[in-house]
């Protein structure tokens, strides 16, 4: 009885050790933790304050919030309309990435063929092209197909760019799933659309929210190419922000709302996909 005792003990020790923080890491995290919210807190304060309030000098902790600058993007600035169109550009193209890009991955996770290497090479290189370099060619090419200030446009052109993190991130999940998962199915006389449907994408799911997440954030936060391309009719949220910037004025107050209204939506969806999301970054990690 002694022994056991004595036995357990030795066991709890090491399981105590490894949850135990020093307090200079938790000094650390603190500090990581508060450099990381700050300038969402500065950006959302700000949005509050009255013009005066917000350039004072130095800076008012305590003040007597306002959301006139929030009455004043919603209704004269027209805001609300951009908003409409950054969901209706980030949902659709993240969407299409989905479902042209698992079928891809799972292709190239699974199959040999001519010109593999090559293919995935693109897909791997695809992001390192600088966006400024391609802007005019896209724009010409855009204006002769009538394309400009159109969501179609936008959806074609941020699907080009996620596609291949889709791929990217996608086919490594797939490379986990053992291969005799699929041998068995075939033997049972599953298609090779039943092997994928059924039993590869549910198995790969975290990696598909994982694509998700940074497909649709990469195209709800997209500025260079949505400036150029569109004029009001599909004016996105992040060029509606740089349209309160004149020579003259800056008015911070409705700046830092448009700010807190184009986070905002991002902010809610990782925390609802954040499960998936750390789940599908730390998947084969660990053996």
């Amino acid at each position: 009885m002694v022994a056991s005792t004595a036995a357990a003990r030795a066991e709890a020790r090491p399981a105590k050790a490894r949850i135990r923080v020093s307090p200079w890491h938790a000094i650390a995290l603190i500090a990581i933790a508060l450099a990381c919210v700050f300038p969402f807190y500065w950006m959302v304060t700000t949005s509050l304050k009255d013009q005066a309030v917000a350039l004072a000098s130095p800076p008012v902790w305590l003040f007597e919030p306002t959301l006139d600058h929030y009455r004043m993007v919603l209704g004269p600035k027209d805001v609300g309309p951009s908003l409409l169109n950054s969901i209706i550009v980030a949902v659709s193209t993240t969407a299409l990435a989905i479902l042209l890009g698992t079928p891809a991955a799972y292709a190239l996770a699974r199959f040999e063929f001519r010109g593999k290497s090559d293919l995935w090479f693109w897909f791997i290189t695809n992001r390192m092209v600088s966006p400024i370099v391609l802007a005019l060619p896209i724009f010409l090419l855009a204006r002769n197909l009538n394309l400009i200030d159109t969501h179609l446009v936008l959806i074609l052109l941020y699907l080009t760019f996620n596609l291949p993190i889709v791929v990217w991130i996608c086919a490594d999940q797939f490379r986990g799933i053992p291969r005799d998962l699929d041998d068995a199915a075939r033997i049972d006389g599953a298609s090779r659309f039943t092997v994928f449907w059924r039993i590869a994408l549910p198995l790969a799911a975290p990696g598909v929210a994982v694509s998700a997440i940074f497909s649709f954030i990469f195209s709800w936060n997209e500025l260079l190419y949505a400036l150029v391309l569109t004029r009001s009719a599909s004016r996105t949220a992040p060029v509606a922000a740089t349209s309160f910037m004149s020579g003259y004025d800056l008015p911070w107050g409705q700046i830092m709302a448009t700010g807190t209204l184009i986070v905002l939506p991002v902010i809610v969806f990782a925390l609802i996909v954040s499960r998936q999301l750390v789940r599908g970054l730390t998947m084969g990690a660990v053996k």
